[in-house]
């Protein structure tokens, strides 16, 4: 009777032994998972845990992100590494679409490896609020699949502070990703390198966009084709062209602090032929949000003529 007793009790034991180690391994095992699962998500925008109001954003010094993202990076199609542009997938632009946006913003967090990078607000179009941050517009009745990580509303003008939209490790998460466009020898590094003489900056349109290319300073004369080509070198000499305003202030941000850009129509400028553009600056609002936007990044962006 005390041998079965006996066997009973080892028995009863050895299962409640084998109950905790199975339960210590499950544990164990969904803690490795979180943890890979954090490591290797990249890039994603979650919203707040507890939905903190953009205007108290600011104020707080840690923010919890919700559960899941409200995009991944499995959402994502393509993202330009000049424009900031997102193409999603039919169900993420789905999902924004009927995400609740009040007229104040809802917080994000741009997220890598579900570390917040920097934090932004949906908006829509019809608020009467301002802001000053990260935007992203929620899609009223458009069916484009194609979102953008803007500048302040209800204007890029509106934005104060500084970009952070070019984070060399967002880039790289999306290049590893096969999801960048438009890389350019600027998208992964962290800036450009200081010039003693500064940089020279030249403008003109091509049909609807304006081009701009950036030249680090010299006191050689240029000729018109040279400044026009279509150039992305950073071996030797800074020599970067790119179309639109959106990746213009895209490079402007990758500059030292405190660096002089020089911007003219006629900088240093010989021979014309060969080309049958015209340097110019852009129209009065155009050129006033990029003096704008550079000196809010602590760029000194300096008018010349072609007098000067």
């Amino acid at each position: 009777m005390k041998s079965i007793c006996l066997i009973i009790t080892f028995i009863f034991i050895g299962a409640l032994l084998s109950g905790c180690t199975s339960k210590d391994r499950s544990v164990q095992e969904n803690t490795i998972e979180q943890v890979q699962k954090k490591d290797g998500e990249g890039f994603a925008i979650y919203l707040t845990r507890d939905d903190i109001p953009p205007s108290q954003m600011e104020a707080l010094s840690h923010i919890e992100i919700a559960e899941e993202p409200i995009l991944s990076i499995s959402d994502i199609i393509s993202y330009d590494a000049l424009t900031h542009r997102i193409e999603l997938t039919a169900a993420a632009f789905e999902r924004i679409s009927q995400l609740e946006v009040p007229v104040n913003g809802k917080s994000f967090l741009v997220c890598l490896n579900q570390s917040p990078v920097y934090w932004g607000a949906f908006w829509v179009s019809y608020s009467s609020f301002s802001f000053e941050g990260i935007t992203m517009m929620k899609p009223l009745g458009e069916e484009s699949g194609v979102m953008t990580i803007g500048l302040g509303y209800p204007a890029p003008g509106f934005f104060n502070g500084t970009d952070p939209r070019s984070n060399p490790d967002i880039m790289q998460s999306l290049k590893e990703s096969g999801k960048l466009v438009n890389e350019m020898s600027f998208t992964l590094i962290d800036e450009l390198p200081h010039s003693m003489k500064g940089y020279e900056l030249y403008s003109w349109r091509e049909g609807d966009e304006w081009c701009f290319k950036l030249i680090i300073g010299t006191n050689r004369t240029k000729t018109l084709q040279e400044i026009v080509n279509n150039t992305d070198d950073l071996s030797d000499f800074v020599d970067i062209r790119v179309t639109g305003v959106d990746a213009l202030i895209t490079l402007l941000h990758k500059l030292p602090d405190g660096e002089s850009v020089f911007w003219g129509s006629g900088l240093r400028v010989g021979d014309t032929t060969g080309s049958d553009i015209v340097l110019e600056l852009p129209d009065e609002i155009t050129r006033d949000f990029i003096i704008d936007y550079a000196g809010k990044s602590g760029i000194k962006l300096i008018l010349e003529s072609q007098n000067d």
